[in-house]
């Protein structure tokens, strides 16, 4: 029941990218496409789930002092081993679109976030499975907003083409302020819901 609770809070009622609104820069940045969404969303739970266990094991040996020096190596080390991986395995295209955002993972405050509110103080598999959790949630809005971007701006879906009438394109979903639109809409759907789902 802990661990459904945990999922529920990261995935829907605490998400990253529509509740809480943490590391808007990839979020409004790479998702251009649901595919780079996906990919960013799933590299940040690979450093997430990495770091958050790391930390959870070490929590008691960490001197208070230092903790946020050591909570950055961790998390750099677990980028690094995902920035070299998705250069061996994934295809080029992804890696030219995320670029620099997936260096950036060292510096995204929904990483921080959690090693610092919720790693550092509980057990190894609690911390997991709320990075997990946060990550998921995280992957979810970016692909949902790359998902939305990139059928209304090139009518495709993971680079599947379904609208081929350019005239029903709205290219200014696939520039930066598309990326406020998407965003701002799904905020408004999903508190309009919400708030019809207490009365």
């Amino acid at each position: 029941m802990k661990y459904n609770k945990i999922l529920k809070n990261g995935i829907i009622d605490d998400n990253p990218t529509f509740v809480q609104l943490i590391a808007l820069c990839p979020t409004l940045a790479v998702t251009t496409s649901a595919i780079n969404g996906m990919s960013m969303g799933l590299a940040t739970i690979g450093v997430m789930v990495g770091s958050s266990t790391v930390i959870a094991v070490l929590r008691k040996v960490i001197p208070n002092d230092v903790r946020i020096a050591a909570f950055v190596i961790f998390i750099a080390s677990f980028v690094t081993i995902t920035e070299l991986m998705m250069k061996a395995f994934a295809p080029p295209a992804i890696n030219e679109a995320l670029g620099i955002f997936i260096p950036l993972i060292v510096v995204n405050c929904l990483v921080f976030a959690r090693a610092e509110a919720f790693a550092s103080k509980n057990e190894i598999l609690p911390s997991a499975v709320d990075a997990l959790a946060m990550g998921l949630g995280f992957t979810l809005g970016l692909t949902t907003i790359g998902f939305c971007r990139e059928f209304l701006g090139s009518g495709s879906v993971f680079g599947v083409e379904l609208l081929t009438d350019t005239s029903a394109h709205v290219l200014i979903m696939l520039m930066a302020p598309g990326a406020f639109f998407t965003m701002g809409t799904l905020i408004m759907i999903m508190q309009y819901f919400k708030a019809k789902r207490r009365t």
